[in-house]
């Protein structure tokens, strides 16, 4: 018997270069990043993060009176309900802060009357309850495992400003609120990358946005995908030095180990998050006295790009960025959750907008000529 040949498709591992769907919401045009048509670099010089997701979601950026509406909604949601308090002290939190996320999530879906309606009003409500909570629920998995009790919002501050304030428990620096809003932009979404990929298709089954979100939550987890700022910080502080550099990079090609934060899919002639996220490292490894870590990066940089031809992406300057800020290296991820589930919930709704389930295909490479016997005559 030969194995079914109906595969019209490209076929590749990895599914590189193959078109699954048509989307509005992002694009990468060589070394630019477009949100709705708009480039990166414009929005993190003008915009903020609320403004971005109302872009994302809704295609457009909003008047003055929509923006206030919409801001407004978002910070009253990042109060969490009554209810999760009581997760936080029951969940075990000696924990990955991705596996508590998720659990969180869940449970908030349980208390959401509007988790399983399926229509536009209700999806687009959820979203900004998603958004607007995922970055309180970190921090509050951060102080609750420090033995100490979640912080409630300032209804008046922005996303950025308020989770800066409920991790540390004090009023954040103005520059440090502005260098996180960007970075919430600047994560906010990524074309159809693995996580925004695996909510798409658990839309396309209408499960509802909760469900998509845990499957993207579930996704961004891994290593090779949001996990790898968390691994660039533990490497810039195993090396220590500058001078360490070669040494270790010596180390690591002669061993063919995986040298975190370099290298994309998709860029080839450089990232441009990466660019900006470059010149935020460099201003605030020397403005919290680590200038070191700036140093190691600079110096990794240009090692890899001249041996292997691989340029930073964007978790490679984000790591030092997050750390000078002190933020805890295990919360890298969890915040790029915080920023990514924006384009998440564009995704899905996008999805629902013009929806037929994924169905792909696997090319068989097994065998087909097997018969079944007895257990004494295998």
């Amino acid at each position: 018997m030969e194995p079914d040949s109906e595969y019209t498709g490209a076929i590749d591992r990895g599914l590189e270069g193959v078109v699954a769907c048509s989307t509005a919401i992002s694009a990468i045009h060589g070394s630019t990043l477009l949100y709705r048509g708009y480039t990166i670099e414009d929005l993190v010089e003008h915009s903020t993060f609320e403004e971005v997701a109302y872009l994302l979601w809704y295609g457009c950026l909003p008047r003055s009176d929509e923006f206030a509406d919409f801001e407004a909604r978002l910070r009253r949601h990042i109060a969490l309900p009554p209810q999760s308090f009581g997760w936080f002290h029951g969940l075990p939190t000696r924990v990955h802060p991705m596996d508590f996320l998720h659990a969180v999530v869940a449970g908030l879906s349980l208390h959401d009357p509007d988790a399983n309606v399926m229509d536009e009003a209700a999806t687009r409500r959820k979203a900004v309850r998603l958004t607007a909570r995922l970055g309180a629920i970190v921090a509050a998995y951060d102080r609750v495992r420090k033995g100490r009790w979640p912080l409630q919002r300032h209804r008046e501050r922005s996303v950025a400003w308020n989770f800066l304030y409920m991790l540390r428990g004090q009023e954040p620096d103005p520059e440090h609120v502005r260098l996180f809003d960007r970075c919430l932009i600047l994560h906010a979404d990524h074309e159809l990358n693995a996580s925004a990929f695996s909510a798409r298709v658990t839309a396309s089954t209408l499960s509802g946005l909760y469900s998509s979100v845990l499957s993207a939550i579930g996704t961004l987890k891994g290593p090779l995908h949001g996990g790898a700022n968390e691994q660039v910080i533990r490497m810039l502080l195993e090396i220590e030095s500058p001078s360490r550099v070669d040494a270790y990079l010596d180390e690591q090609l002669a061993g063919k180990r995986k040298v975190m934060g370099f290298g994309h899919r998709v860029y080839k002639e450089g990232d441009p998050r990466a660019r900006i996220l470059r010149e935020m490292s460099r201003a605030l490894c020397l403005e919290t006295g680590r200038p070191e870590l700036f140093a190691i990066s600079e110096k990794l940089e240009k090692r890899m790009e001249s041996e292997k031809g691989l340029i930073p992406n964007v978790d490679f300057y984000s790591a030092s960025v997050y750390y000078c800020m002190g933020i805890p290296a295990d919360l890298f991820t969890p915040i790029f959750a915080a920023s990514r589930v924006a384009g998440w919930c564009a995704h899905a709704i996008e999805q629902y907008d013009d929806n037929r389930i994924y169905r792909p295909r696997g090319r068989y490479v097994g065998p087909t000529d097997q018969r079944w016997a007895p257990a004494d005559e295998r």
